[in-house]
């Protein structure tokens, strides 16, 4: 098993005042229930999914629950509303009892919980393993953070060449690893063969379809969503021209943005508005795609060659992302395009400044790599922390004007 950094947030918010419900969601196979059960083990399992005994839990009045399980996990809570109102009732009359909620289904599980646990709750995302936990051995290694995590966390470190880091056989091992078969913890373990992790990812991409998009979306035909799903893989890191996508799609250009959003709320996607000093105008240009796991992304294209320049971007940003919000710190994540063609990959706004950061592909990196990186202090409306070319060159060093060449296993483990 892997060790996770969201364990140590759970703890914590499950011991505060307003810790008496936590509600733990994030896709299918993220290690939900593997990580609670490690780490409440003496609070009784309580699977909704049984259909003879859950019955017998719907049955139970708030005076029961609060003396027959006054502590409890409630596995895909989603399913059956009429415990998420029978859990309401425990918290306001008794204040002893703790629970802990689970649900893959964001949009379903979260709709009920604003109905009925407002103010009652507190909700964690989990996200499929980080490159600094899928270096971790057991439970109890201990996580270090990677260079970018320290970064964010106003601790940052010294880097010093990667080649020198006694450790960087196996972070480029597992890097490499991740490249080509993502984080979820099913497939983490290195002694798995590589066409059972293909495997793996194919069927699990077929059970999203057939029960977590059926739910979200009441689709009879799944047909015209595969085609989306495919043309978004396809185009991924790209600016999203929904109108090209809804005519190679058969669909219209609402039901592509309708799409997107299921695959969104559903954590296979994540979108980058495109940053402008115009809040309002973020929301109105093009945005970016990107998949959340690499590998889900491999398995929808059905590639088993090596990821092209647009793929690899979406590799790294997906992983920034994950780990900016398993270390709970503000951010918020654009991609910058001019008028004038100007254009980097990502944006990181946080409190004090902007993150830029051009990632590429390529072994070798020369300054000209940099160049939409330059005098973009004349763009933005806050001072710019740092600058960064993220690729697989090796060599670490400085580029002109205050801009870091860093290669993307050193960045992100």
């Amino acid at each position: 098993m892997k060790n996770r950094t969201l364990s140590k947030t759970i703890l914590k918010k499950s011991s505060s005042h307003f810790g008496r419900i936590i509600v733990v969601t994030g896709a299918r196979q993220t290690g939900k229930t593997t990580l609670v059960r490690k780490i409440f083990p003496n609070y009784p399992y309580i699977s909704i999914e049984d259909p003879v005994v859950v019955e017998e839990y719907k049955k139970l009045t708030a005076s029961q629950w609060s003396s027959f399980y006054p502590e409890a996990i409630l596995d895909e809570v989603q399913k059956e509303p009429q415990l998420v109102e029978s859990i309401k009732s425990v918290y306001d009359q008794f204040p002893e009892p703790r629970y802990i909620l689970l649900g893959s289904s964001q949009i379903l599980l979260l709709k009920k919980i604003r109905e009925s646990l407002a103010g009652r709750c507190q909700i964690i995302e989990m996200y499929p393993l980080t490159l600094p936990e899928m270096l971790t051995d057991s439970w109890e290694s201990e996580i270090q953070p990677s260079y970018f995590q320290n970064l964010i966390s106003n601790n940052p470190i010294a880097l010093k060449p990667f080649l020198l880091d006694s450790e960087h056989p196996k972070k480029k091992q597992v890097f490499d690893t991740y490249l080509q078969f993502g984080g979820y913890p099913a497939i983490s373990d290195i002694s798995i063969p590589d066409e059972e992790k293909k495997d793996w990812l194919k069927n699990y991409v077929r059970t999203y379809l057939e029960r977590d998009i059926r739910d979200l979306a009441e689709l009879r035909h799944l047909e015209p969503f595969v085609k989306v799903q495919k043309l978004l893989a396809i185009n991924t890191a790209q600016l999203t021209n929904f109108s090209r996508i809804a005519t190679e799609a058969g669909v219209s250009s609402k039901t592509v943005q309708r799409f997107l959003e299921y695959m969104s709320i559903s954590y296979q996607t994540i979108v980058l508005q495109p940053w402008s000093r115009n809040q309002n105008k973020r929301l109105a240009k093009s945005p970016k795609v990107h998949y959340l796991d690499v590998g889900v992304m491999r398995a929808v294209l059905q590639k088993n060659d090596a990821l092209n320049g647009h793929e690899f971007e979406s590799a790294i940003i997906s992983e920034i992302y994950k780990q900016a919000k398993v270390t709970n710190e503000e951010l918020s994540f654009f991609h910058l395009r001019t008028s004038d063609g100007r254009e980097v990959d990502l944006l990181i706004e946080t409190e004090h400044g902007y993150l830029a950061i051009e990632i590429k592909k390529s072994e070798t990196v020369r300054s000209v790599d940099a160049k939409h990186l330059k005098n973009l202090d004349e763009i933005l409306d806050k001072p710019i922390l740092h600058k960064f070319v993220i690729s697989n060159d090796l060599n670490t060093r400085d580029l002109e004007n205050g801009i870091s060449a860093i290669p993307a296993v050193q960045f992100l483990t």
